[in-house]
């Protein structure tokens, strides 16, 4: 496997693990507002049409270029989304959580290697079966609904105060 191969897969694999975390967390932000809700499933299928880009077309560039545009607007709208808010979509500074965290780094793995990638505009290979990708982003959905999923029911970090009255 070249260099190349490797780069292109790091961009397929990180667009899955995107996926599933935006598509299991997607339910959740439609609790906190439509648009919230629609910008999760729009970034869950924007990542899911890369993967199946990359994987039908591996040599295609303008699929690599997708990937880079997802990626890079992915991370924009979460460093606004946590710092000012993002109009329409998320009005006021979101809380910052590991597991954001955790899949902004991933997403930019996959932006550094689909920019060097773009660079080197790689014209054969062949990519990770598409099979293997929907089974990356199942589990990442998976493993995001168990992380963010307490033993009450309560998602994403978010804690809920019960107030109890003695009578």
């Amino acid at each position: 496997m070249t260099g190349a191969e490797l780069r292109r897969d790091a961009v397929l694999v990180t667009c899955a693990v995107s996926a599933g975390i935006h598509g299991a967390l997607a339910p959740e932000h439609f609790g906190e507002g439509t648009a919230a809700g629609v910008g999760f499933v729009a970034a869950t299928a924007a990542l899911a049409a890369v993967v199946v880009a990359l994987t039908l077309r591996p040599a295609s560039v303008l699929a690599l270029a997708g990937a880079a545009t997802v990626l890079a607007g992915l991370l924009v709208a979460y460093a606004l989304a946590a710092t000012t808010g993002l109009p329409l979509f998320h009005p006021e500074p979101e809380s910052i959580e590991a597991l954001a965290l955790a899949t902004k780094v991933i997403e930019a793995i996959g932006l550094g290697a689909a920019a060097v990638g773009l660079l080197e505009r790689t014209r054969r290979s062949r990519p990770i079966p598409l099979f293997l990708t929907s089974m990356i982003a199942l589990f990442s959905a998976m493993v995001t609904l168990a992380v963010t999923t307490s033993h009450t029911g309560h998602t994403h970090g978010h804690e809920t105060h019960h107030e109890h009255h003695d009578e």
